[in-house]
């Protein structure tokens, strides 16, 4: 699990803009606040909310199945979120940085930091875990822990990584696809849940999720014929 560690970035991203509610003639207009120019607008923006389906299970099994996904799901989440954040922050970073030298020398400090602060914690992870959290990784950052460790290191170390951690059961290259597994869609189920009962912080993915689709094909039962 050590070696999950190198997809996590520093540096937080900030937060540039602002709203300011200003009164014009008995009506609250607000303003967003870019670089000094103030843009007035009427709309307000309201997070999309979907109405999820009623859990349903078979039989007990899969109840328990379930519930200790959900566990190891909410346990995980947090770090493939820190994941995106970082791998932003990096890139933007290093974009700004001319010299290769200078690339290599920011990359080394980020390598030392991630392990200080994070590698304890993630030596900690059980192997469902880690696959749970190389999708989710997938999930948030669009990009597989094999090509971040490729991008961040070097393509020999990624296949090494990749193969150690096949060792436990655990594919890099694992993408989140929830309309083509249903453990995926499950997992996804949990993320929305948790998002709105405010369990976890909502991050968007960095693709496409066509939560309906998923539950058209996972999430009803089968009718017989």
């Amino acid at each position: 699990m050590k070696y999950l560690v190198y997809i996590f970035l520093f540096f937080n991203l900030l937060v540039t803009a602002q709203v300011d509610p200003v009164k014009q003639d008995s009506t609250v207009v607000e303003y967003i606040i870019i670089d000094g120019d103030s843009i007035p607008r009427t709309a307000i923006d309201l997070d999309e909310v979907l109405v999820l389906p009623e859990l349903n299970f078979k039989n007990r099994d899969e109840r328990i199945r379930y519930i200790v996904l959900r566990r190891k799901t909410l346990k995980v989440y947090p770090y493939a979120k820190l994941a995106a954040d970082r791998l932003e922050s990096l890139k933007e970073r290093l974009s700004k940085l001319k010299r290769k030298s200078q690339k290599k020398r920011y990359a080394k400090v980020i390598q030392k930091y991630i392990e200080d602060e994070f590698s304890a914690e993630l030596k900690k992870l059980t192997k469902t875990e880690g696959q749970i959290l190389v999708k989710l990784i997938h999930r948030q950052t669009g990009t597989t822990t094999f090509e971040l460790i490729k991008e961040l290191r070097s393509g020999w170390r990624a296949f090494w990584f990749n193969n150690t951690a096949k060792v436990f059961d655990i594919s890099l290259k694992k993408e989140f696809s929830p309309i083509d597994e249903k453990e995926d869609y499950l997992i996804e189920d949990i993320l929305q849940r948790a998002f709105q009962n405010e369990q976890l912080e909502r991050q968007r993915p960095a693709f496409e999720i066509d939560f309906y689709a998923c539950v058209n094909k996972w999430g009803k039962p089968k009718t017989k014929k």
